[in-house]
């Protein structure tokens, strides 16, 4: 699994029990989910169609490092099928785990359109 982006657990991001608050976690994977889309489809147009179970390990604390990683699971005529990590920089414990994440592609109308995509590319492959 490739790790993209990192955040910074900061006062605002905390619950009440003063560890990261996992809405706000889940609104990073989502995020970092879309982007990841956008880049892999090239079109900026997607929405997220499904998140599966979410699996919840452990936590971070003010201060700590959280890594977002994704993996392509699958290619489908119109979605991208993804899984997640989200990892303690800190304490290198897996805060958690999602296995299904389905990001749609979008055509000019706002309804599923096909996207030809078939593999994960990167782009420094495209720019050759």
């Amino acid at each position: 699994m490739r790790f993209h982006t990192r955040k910074w657990v900061k006062p605002e991001d905390l619950n009440p029990n003063g560890t990261l608050f996992g809405g706000q976690l889940l609104a990073w994977i989502d995020e970092e989910a879309a982007l990841y889309t956008i880049i892999q489809l090239e079109n900026s147009k997607i929405v997220t169609k499904y998140i599966s179970e979410i699996n919840f390990m452990s936590s971070a604390k003010q201060g700590d490092i959280v890594e977002i990683g994704m993996e392509v699971v699958k290619f489908g005529r119109s979605s991208i099928t993804m899984k997640c990590e989200a990892r303690n920089k800190m304490t290198r414990e897996t805060i958690l785990t999602v296995d299904n994440i389905i990001m749609v592609n979008l055509g000019k109308n706002g309804k599923p359109s096909p996207h030809g995509k078939t593999k994960v590319e990167f782009v420094k492959d495209r720019l050759s």
